[in-house]
């Protein structure tokens, strides 16, 4: 069995983490947060990349452990604002900002705006005892409605129409959620890649 661990406590993240594992090869690998996480102060993210953000934080989480460490950044990148909010997207309204504030800015940003396509990106490193062995990167398409639509997930979730289910992401059920991923895309390729490495 093979120990990886990663950089969240989040319910959410670790659902979609263990879900890829247990389609891949669930006896094979034990996807785990790192002990005593919530007591490290965490490192700063000045990455322009999700995946410069994703290396400095598995790099930085790597020195409190000899197992395999991975972390991902993720967000919401949309055509019409070049890529924006991106890295930002959790702050996107400013450093108090909320779900609620980020959306606002996003629908005044978007008013009146006709090419709304959008993707959520994501992005893991893989990283040991400081050594970035690989980074993986999962997307998954949409568009931004000009309505908030359903009350499941969250951030910009109830905005992001998901062509594949012909719903938003705030409508999907989880189980739809992690059908189409991105953060799931790309733990599945970090695990494929770590299966044919294996002796």
């Amino acid at each position: 069995m093979l120990t990886l661990y990663c950089a969240t406590t989040n319910a959410g993240k670790l659902r979609e983490f263990l879900h890829a594992a247990e389609e891949l090869a669930p006896d094979f690998f034990r996807i785990e947060p790192l002990p005593g996480l919530k007591q490290i102060a965490p490192p700063d993210e000045t990455g322009h990349t999700f995946e410069q953000n994703a290396i400095q934080k598995a790099v930085y989480y790597s020195q409190f452990t000899t197992e395999l460490m991975f972390a991902e950044d993720s967000g919401l990148e949309v055509d019409a604002l070049d890529g924006a909010p991106g890295v930002h997207s959790a702050r996107f309204s400013g450093e108090d900002a909320t779900g609620e504030k980020n959306n606002r800015l996003l629908l005044r940003r978007l008013q009146g705006v006709p090419q709304r396509t959008a993707r959520y990106v994501c992005t893991i490193a893989l990283v040991e005892r400081g050594r970035v062995i690989g980074t993986f990167r999962g997307a998954v398409e949409g568009e931004i409605l000009d309505v908030e639509r359903g009350q499941n997930g969250f951030g910009y979730d109830p905005m992001f129409y998901c062509p594949a289910f012909q719903c938003t992401f705030g409508e999907a059920t989880t189980e739809q959620k992690l059908e189409v991923s991105h953060r799931g895309e790309a733990t599945r390729k970090m695990l494929r890649f770590l299966k044919e490495r294996a002796p």
